[in-house]
């Protein structure tokens, strides 16, 4: 029986990354495409044939990256808190002294829709440029109502004038604005009284998200928080135990998370509660790398409890000014000691999962067409150039993203 598909992809080594933890390569097999999905997985035959033949010539191809935590939606740049780090102040230390994510709320408060969606599109281009075809974007920086909807909305602008799949995080609770800083607890209940369902009703959040931490929210307080995301079905995530250990894994899988982000400081008790649920570690070396920090995740630990463990950037102006998720991967590896295939698998399968996606991350029959080939053979060379420009063609939806990657001249 004769299959016509709409693209045929020839000559590529393919990274399949199937259930198991090794690359799953295929050396001698086509991909056929057809109406943005993956139609024909197998060996060359007379009997698949298509008008758009595509030469891959011997190079890497992979599913597509995902992002799967970025803060990328913001104005100002944090200039003056990188010059006060690299004299020594801490991260907390600069929080506390009016630096830090409350430097980036008022400038954000200030920017219109308009100036932030300018500021934001060529930060999700960087992110393509690497190999990128899904984001997670999460809001933050607005830190009131109006300010953490208007962010969403950007978030949700982009992914509408952008090729790129975008999915977002309401995460009001990422600080506590200057005006409830003698009653934080106030300002849980704008969170969870009008903030949530506020971007529940109008369809901006797929998520909510917190910060779960000593300069942030408490485990109490992201328990309501918690609790009022479940109220309009959304599903939960965690900025959990990144400067300390309160239990945030814990509390991640406690609430059926679909990701627990950070983990620096997390015990072995809160791996293994996260392997029980199925909930996705989703580590963040540039943040570590950026702000030089001595702790790093339990990798062994993780990986012995069977925690399924993601890679994302956390693009964002603070502690993670990162563009470059093939960067990303690269710090994971060689900061965190992820093995090759774990990074590809955290970048793609694993990362997927983090937001609640099973179409993507893969590749097998029925998947989306979204697709990397790299200007590399072996796939371990993802993880070992840091940052260089790899990416040769991308593929989104089974259509090739023109002006991405070498091949675009």
């Amino acid at each position: 029986m004769s299959v016509h598909v709409d693209v045929l992809i020839t000559g590529a080594r393919i990274a399949t990354l199937g259930v198991s933890d090794d690359y799953g390569l295929l050396n001698n097999a086509v991909i056929g495409i057809s109406q943005g999905r993956i139609a024909y997985l197998g060996p060359r035959s007379t009997q698949v044939t298509s008008s758009v033949l595509v030469d891959a010539a011997g190079r890497l191809l992979t599913p597509a990256l995902v992002d799967c935590h970025t803060h990328l939606v913001f104005a100002g740049e944090r200039l003056a808190d990188f010059e006060k780090r690299l004299r020594g102040a801490t991260y907390a230390e600069i929080a506390a002294a009016g630096g830090g994510i409350r430097r980036t709320m008022a400038a954000t408060r200030n920017a219109s829709e308009d100036e932030l969606f300018d500021l934001a599109a060529p930060r999700v281009s960087w992110l393509m440029a690497s190999g990128v075809a899904t984001v997670e974007i999460k809001s933050g920086y607005g830190l009131s109502v109006e300010s953490e909807l208007r962010m969403l909305g950007v978030a949700r602008r982009l992914g509408e004038a952008l090729p790129v799949t975008v999915t977002t995080s309401l995460l009001g609770a990422h600080a506590v604005p200057p005006e409830f800083t003698e009653d934080v607890d106030r300002y849980v209940d704008l969170i969870c009284d009008e903030m949530i369902p506020g971007a529940a009703a109008a369809g901006l959040a797929d998520a909510v998200d917190a910060f779960c931490e000593s300069i942030a929210f408490s485990p109490q307080q992201v328990e309501r928080i918690f609790t009022a995301a479940a109220q309009v079905g959304l599903p939960v995530r965690l900025h959990a135990d990144q400067l300390s250990d309160l239990g945030g894994a814990e509390l991640a899988a406690a609430h059926g998370a679909l990701s627990a982000d950070h983990l620096e400081h997390s015990s072995e008790a809160g791996f293994d509660a996260l392997a029980a649920t199925g909930t996705v570690a989703v580590l963040i070396p540039g943040a570590s790398a950026f702000l030089d920090e001595a702790r790093r995740p339990a990798v062994a630990a993780m990986r012995q409890a069977g925690v399924r463990m993601a890679v994302a950037s956390d693009l964002n102006p603070g502690s993670a000014p990162l563009g470059s998720m093939q960067l990303a991967m690269a710090l994971a590896a060689t900061r965190f000691g992820l093995t090759p295939a774990e990074t590809l698998h955290g970048a793609t399968r694993h990362a997927a999962a983090a937001l609640g996606l099973t179409d993507r991350g893969e590749i097998r029959l029925g998947q989306r067409a979204d697709l990397a080939l790299w200007d590399v053979a072996e796939p371990a060379a993802l993880s070992y150039w840091f940052g260089a420009p790899l990416l040769a063609q991308l593929w989104i939806e089974g259509r090739l993203m023109e002006g991405v990657g070498s091949d675009a001249g």
